[in-house]
């Protein structure tokens, strides 16, 4: 039997949650083989040290494995690397996992994984990143081209549809840095053509941005503004080159380069409340690492899921190896930054 999101009628786990998901099944044995009594184990692979987003969201892990009871594994990182990433998983099957969270950087070198683990009927979900191929239980994300339109209407705006916009491009063989690139340049061909975009590709690698950022200035010291596509890895370098060039100035000043950023890290909204940067997308953390393992759990206990709303502000959709819940990421600027509700204001309180 299937349900939608808000048919949680009859669920163990829902007695558990403040607010409701989607699920269906009983709490018999899952399919997988965990017996009576005895909760299935639960492998996640982090994947990456280097960014503060991902260290955020990493300490949420254990908070939301307790909230519900989960078996989890001793987690792995894979420092952005997918042949560890190829290995930990491996390690996580041959010590018993049921089932796996991951978040594959390269969504398209780790098909041939997925399609072992389909095949030794170990679910996987994947968190921010959503692979090109091989199945999924379920992809844990927000909408990624609503990044990319919202930083180019912010910019756009605040630039008049006029000047010049240098872009931190994640890696493109990333789903989410093809989506928010392709979604920023669109837009802004379309609503505003007086835009220059200068495009940087930097395989989300802080000192690659910083470089081009270098190098761009020095031929167009006229521009105006930057998208990051990544604070937790651009944040920090972005802001060391402006502050070496005296850029680094409120926007009041003249000199000022308005800048938009995805992430929602803590440092992100303390720079928006110095006036440092603009904006920034709050990609959520906290509920990566929630509903992540609350699926994960489910897969392994053999419930199942079907598109449609769910009772946390989310969608769930087909997108034909899997099922994606697209979870909210609002935009925060100054006039919001406040807002104790987002997680970036949350974590370490």
């Amino acid at each position: 039997m299937r349900r939608t999101a808000k048919s949680l009628a009859g669920i163990a786990m829902a007695a558990t949650l403040a607010v409701g998901t989607v699920a269906c099944g009983d709490s018999s044995p899952s399919e997988t083989g965990a017996g009576a009594g005895q909760s299935p184990q639960i492998g996640i692979d982090l994947p990456r040290a280097d960014s503060d987003f991902w260290n955020s969201y990493a300490k949420y892990v254990p908070q939301y494995a307790k909230e519900y009871d989960i078996n989890l594994m001793s987690p792995t990182n894979s420092q952005n690397d997918v042949a560890k990433l190829v290995a930990n998983v491996q390690a996580m099957v041959s010590q018993g996992a049921k089932a796996i969270v991951m978040a594959p950087q390269d969504t398209g070198a780790i098909a041939s994984t997925l399609t072992t683990l389909e095949s030794k009927k170990i679910p996987v979900v994947s968190v921010d990143t959503r692979p090109d191929k091989g199945k999924v239980f379920m992809v844990v994300r927000a909408d990624n081209r609503a990044y990319g339109q919202k930083a180019c209407e912010f910019l756009g705006e605040k630039l008049g549809g006029k000047g010049k916009v240098i872009e931190f491009q994640g890696s493109l063989s990333s789903i989410n840095g093809r989506d928010r690139s392709e979604a920023f340049a669109e837009c802004m061909k379309t609503k505003f053509p007086g835009i220059t975009i200068f495009e940087e590709p930097t395989e989300w690698e802080g000192p690659k941005a910083a470089a081009a950022l270098q190098t761009r200035l020095a031929q167009h010291p006229d521009i105006k503004g930057i998208y990051m596509q990544a604070g937790g890895v651009f944040l920090a370098p972005t802001l060391q080159v402006l502050k070496a060039k005296n850029l680094l100035v409120p926007p009041t000043d003249p000199k000022h380069i308005f800048i938009v950023s995805n992430d929602g890290i803590p440092q992100e909204f303390e720079a928006i409340r110095k006036g440092e940067i603009d904006a920034t997308v709050s990609q959520p953390a906290d509920l990566y690492a929630k509903w992540a393992l609350y699926y994960a759990k489910a897969a392994a206990e053999g419930k199942t899921f079907q598109p449609g709303p769910t009772d946390h502000n989310s969608t769930i959709i087909d997108v034909g190896n899997g099922l994606e819940d697209q979870i909210s990421a609002p935009l925060v600027t100054k006039e919001n930054v406040d807002d104790p509700a987002l997680w970036g204001n949350q974590i370490g309180k």
